[in-house]
């Protein structure tokens, strides 16, 4: 077993130190009393309870909340197909056309994604708020669940598609009684990415939303503009809570769905 070097240990511990520790004195500062958001005054959880009597971030968290969601799932079905029909689909006509439109967004400038959409928006009258941003966040986050889901059919063992399709069954029912539930994981990964991404942007939203809708990043935006305060460190650290959750969740949740696969796999070993 090979050991890290000093130079290595050293190395990883900046690193660690440069990404995280900046968020754990954002944690520790918003249980600050004081209002100073670098002077420490005490313990206090009172930022917290005026966060949440706050009705401008509450409004601009649900628009936040329900657009990643809509927008996630949408890009995870249709980043799925789109991925089915790169790996699966063999050669076609228009296929590098069509390759280089889903994964346009991965390469392109947020600025530039953002103000094509929003002359769009413009040119076919379409009102700006939630259901534009929906749409924004559809598109660009639609492209990274395709590169997750093609990586995974990449490996797929085609032969229990055969052996299902041998067996009686439609394309459909193999697909979704087979590959399916094998490569959920990846889908399952590819819609928190999606939902990170919208729960995250600023710039994209910025050129898509309208008067009646703010994403919660624009609303964090538009109130550091004007000074830090002590609720938006404790509204980081709520959102710093829930992504970690998530992120567990997910690993855990992979990490059973890989044991189960490979007990199956032996026991289907020990039966032949």
């Amino acid at each position: 077993m090979n050991r890290l070097s000093p130079f290595n240990v050293v190395s990883l511990t900046f690193g660690f130190a440069f990404l995280y520790l900046p968020m754990l004195i954002l944690v520790i500062f918003s249980f600050n009393s004081s209002k100073l958001v670098t002077v420490w005054a005490g313990f206090s959880t009172k930022w917290y309870g005026t966060l949440f009597q706050n009705e401008a971030f509450l409004d601009a968290a649900w628009v936040t909340l329900k657009v990643a969601v809509i927008s996630s799932t949408f890009a995870t079905v249709l980043g799925t197909m789109a991925a089915y029909v790169l790996v699966r689909g063999g050669r076609f006509m228009g296929r590098t056309l069509f390759s280089g439109m889903i994964y346009a967004p991965l390469v392109m400038p947020e600025v530039i994604t953002g103000l094509s959409l929003l002359l769009l928006f413009i040119g076919i009258g379409m009102d700006r708020g939630v259901m534009t941003i929906v749409l924004a966040h559809t598109t660009f986050s639609m492209c990274y669940v395709s590169v997750v889901v093609s990586s995974r059919l990449a490996t797929f063992d085609r032969s229990l598609e055969e052996a299902a399709l041998d067996l009686g069954a439609s394309q459909f029912d193999a697909f979704r009684l087979v590959t399916l539930p094998i490569i959920a994981p990846a889908v399952i990964s590819g819609w928190l990415l999606a939902f990170t991404l919208s729960l995250d942007d600023l710039v994209i939203a910025s050129f898509a939303t309208g008067p009646s809708a703010t994403t919660l990043p624009m609303k964090i935006w538009s109130s550091v503009r004007l000074g830090v305060s002590p609720e938006i460190n404790a509204l980081s650290s709520i959102l710093i809570g829930i992504v970690s959750v998530g992120v567990i969740t997910a690993s855990l949740m992979s990490k059973r769905h890989a044991v189960r696969v490979r007990r199956e796999e032996q026991a289907a070993q020990r039966a032949t």
